[in-house]
């Protein structure tokens, strides 16, 4: 007779899972490759259209997704293990912080198209609704699909039926964040709360559920895919520094060409 295995119980001491963490490293290199080649183009080594090219759009969309449903899992697996609040503010103040540098490092790079709303600012705002909603479990799946039907019905009747005065609304810099747009703002990076919150309720869903099955998340990873679970326990320290490393390396390339 099998045993059915334990849920995550509630701990003092976090517990990292690998394969979590593995999945939140494959992001970080896949997100590497794709701003690696959007700098190769910047600096004119590629002519490629990153904002029009659905081999570049869609690849983005992968890996913000991505990037929001590993939040979700992790937020899960947080409330599931007894994370406090000062604990999650502590974190939070880390993302919001971040998200801070990027905005000023952006608007030196640049000013017309400065980020004041990307994947950190997002997922500062979603981090605090998941955290609340964590409790709500599988509902959170049919939530999450509201919230993307939600965003694409909301901008289909905005542009067939309402007014160009309630489209400015929208498209306005003071609501733009919620994700109602029209048209896409003139920003480097936007993650609005819809549809992206839609997919950190599936990440927080997807982990409520495997947190009640226990064994799991505790699955053994290949040696091979463990540089990637590293990688992945520092994803906010690695985000803030592979774009001045990679920027840096490009510009000595150019620097010695000369």
């Amino acid at each position: 007779m099998t045993k059915k295995p334990r849920a995550v119980a509630a701990t003092s001491m976090p517990i990292r899972f690998e394969v979590v963490d593995a999945l939140r490293g494959l992001a970080m290199v896949w997100m590497t490759l794709f701003h690696f080649s959007f700098d190769l183009n910047q600096f004119g080594y590629l002519k490629q259209d990153f904002y029009r090219d659905p081999l570049w759009t869609w690849q983005r969309t992968l890996i913000v997704s991505l990037f929001l449903f590993c939040a979700g899992l992790g937020q899960a697996i947080a409330v599931a293990q007894g994370q406090s609040w000062p604990r999650f503010w502590r974190r939070w103040a880390q993302v919001l912080g971040c998200a801070l540098l990027v905005t000023l490092g952006s608007w030196w790079m640049y000013p017309q198209s400065y980020i004041y709303f990307g994947v950190l600012h997002g997922m500062a705002l979603m981090l605090i609704i998941a955290r609340l909603t964590a409790h709500w479990g599988g509902r959170l799946w049919w939530l999450g699909a509201g919230a993307i039907a939600t965003q694409i019905i909301a901008v289909y009747a905005i542009n067939t039926w309402a007014t160009a005065e309630l489209a400015t609304i929208f498209n306005a810099k003071q609501l733009n964040w919620l994700g109602l747009v029209t048209q896409k703002p003139i920003t480097e990076d936007y993650v609005p709360l819809l549809p992206w919150l839609g997919v950190m309720w599936w990440g927080v869903a997807a982990g409520t559920w495997l947190t009640r099955q226990g064994a799991a998340l505790s699955w053994p990873l290949p040696a091979a895919l463990k540089p990637l679970a590293l990688l992945g326990r520092w994803s906010l320290s690695y985000y803030m520094l592979h774009q001045p490393v990679l920027l840096g390396a490009l510009m000595a390339v150019g620097w010695l060409a000369k």
